[in-house]
């Protein structure tokens, strides 16, 4: 089978990509509660940082997950064939898909979506490398907007695979469109794998969140460097930092950037006020318990299938028809 090393593009996504994120950020610090979109975390610096985060002691999600997904990868793609495809959604550095690959005994077809063409290009490199028979797609793409796979590619088997737990970024009505949507572009017979975390202890969610070394407080700040570059904005990083909360009602995980003091910022000829103490609210990550959550698979059209946790019931993958 061929390689193709060319990333393809989503027209959609692409040409409104610079437009959005100006309208966004404007829109998001123009609110009570001032917020941001966590996607746009992930410019090149945000992904190398994230990928620094999976890596600490204290976040466990990563490394649980990969637990996980070792135990259970032969299981996953047992019936795998010739033609499949292999759907990934935010693919990022694709190094959980190859605990997957590793297992796959058939000529399928990797399509890798990202946001980040940097993290994008360096997978496709290295996947060329490790597994030079196998077909790539990588798609430059917005997922949470997807109508469809490329036309070539439609009317194929498709097996979905969402790691990480992204879906908790997500509030619940959201995550459940979100899922409703990965069934439509994976088509009739489609099938998806997907990681969630679990509700645990409080100390625990926000250690991962708030690490000693300060890595995720980089990752967050790093979104107001970006605004800075390429929006004109003149946030002083030195004035705000890092906040990471545990919301138990809403069974969340919240992160914010605070500001130190009073002071005026400008984005895009607009000035934003700041109070001493006021935030401006970055990212959710949602916990669930199991049976939550196979409730909302259900209720965006899915079958919840078999799922898999680790020995502590900190994280699970989720088998979805």
């Amino acid at each position: 089978m061929r390689y193709i090393p060319t990333l393809e593009r989503s027209p959609t996504d692409v040409s409104k990509a610079d437009g959005e994120f100006a309208s966004a950020v404007i829109e998001g610090l123009s609110l009570l509660q001032k917020e941001l979109p966590c996607r746009y975390f992930y410019d090149a610096r945000g992904s190398l940082l994230f990928e620094e985060i999976t890596r600490l002691p204290e976040y466990y999600p990563t490394r649980t997950e990969a637990q996980i997904l070792r135990v259970a990868a032969c299981d996953l793609v047992a019936d795998f064939s010739d033609g499949n495809l292999f759907v990934e959604f935010g693919s990022g550095s694709s190094l959980k898909t190859e605990i997957l690959l590793d297992c796959v005994d058939a000529d399928i077809v990797y399509v890798p979506i990202d946001v980040s063409e940097t993290a994008l290009a360096d997978a496709v490199v290295r996947l060329a490398l490790r597994y030079p028979s196998l077909e790539v797609r990588p798609l430059v793409a917005n997922f949470s907007e997807m109508k469809g796979l490329p036309r070539d590619l439609s009317g194929r088997r498709a097996v979905g695979f969402f790691p990480g737990s992204t879906i908790g970024n997500l509030a619940p009505e959201e995550a459940e469109g979100l899922l409703a949507g990965f069934k439509r572009v994976l088509g009739k017979g489609g099938r998806l794998i997907i990681g969630v975390d679990l509700k645990k202890d409080e100390q625990t969610l926000t250690r991962a969140y708030d690490d000693d070394a300060g890595v995720t407080a980089a990752f967050n700040l790093n979104l107001l460097s970006r605004i800075n570059r390429e929006l004109g904005g003149t946030f002083d990083l030195s004035a705000f930092r890092h906040r990471a909360i545990y919301n138990s009602a809403a069974g969340r995980i919240e992160m914010h950037v605070v500001s130190d003091r009073a002071q005026d910022v400008r984005v895009c000829g607009r000035v934003f006020r700041f109070r001493e103490g006021e935030s401006i609210h970055t990212e959710n990550s949602y916990k669930y318990t199991v049976p939550e959550f196979r409730d909302l698979a259900v209720r965006a059209g899915w079958q919840a299938d078999r799922v898999w946790t680790d020995e502590g019931n900190r994280f699970s993958v989720h088998e979805l028809v």
